[in-house]
């Protein structure tokens, strides 16, 4: 199971890291549209965490290695769904940074997510 969630995790991360690079304007008026709705809007975002990081943090509890990166990771994606869950207004404020002009910013972040899809996929591999 273990073998599948990493599989899950570098797919996942691999497609939203490049779409961050190629699509970042994408990415903003989707943030900026979000933002819009209000806390709706949150909920989505907090959907979309709570999805990723539980899936992992279910079927992924490795606490020792490099593998703890994943588990991290997922358990990070879970407290941020439940923030936004609980506190729309905070995700609303994380979400007002976010504006067309500043959709370079996604770029960072899909450099940061392909960084962790392929220490991910060569922890597996050379396990």
């Amino acid at each position: 199971m273990q073998r599948a969630v990493e599989v899950f995790a570098i797919i996942h991360l691999t497609t939203m890291g490049l779409s961050h690079i190629i699509a970042h304007r994408a990415w903003a008026r989707f943030f900026v549209l979000l933002r819009e709705k209000g806390d709706p809007g949150v909920f989505v975002v907090a959907f979309m965490s709570l999805g990723f990081g539980s899936i992992i943090a279910a079927f992924h509890p490795v606490w020792t290695g490099l593998s703890l990166v994943l588990t991290l990771l997922a358990w990070g994606q879970v407290i941020k769904g439940l923030v936004y869950f609980i506190f729309p207004s905070f995700g609303l404020r994380r979400l007002s940074v976010i504006t067309l002009d500043r959709s370079k910013l996604f770029v960072p972040a899909g450099v940061g997510l392909l960084a962790l899809a392929g220490v991910i996929a060569a922890n597996a591999w050379f396990r």
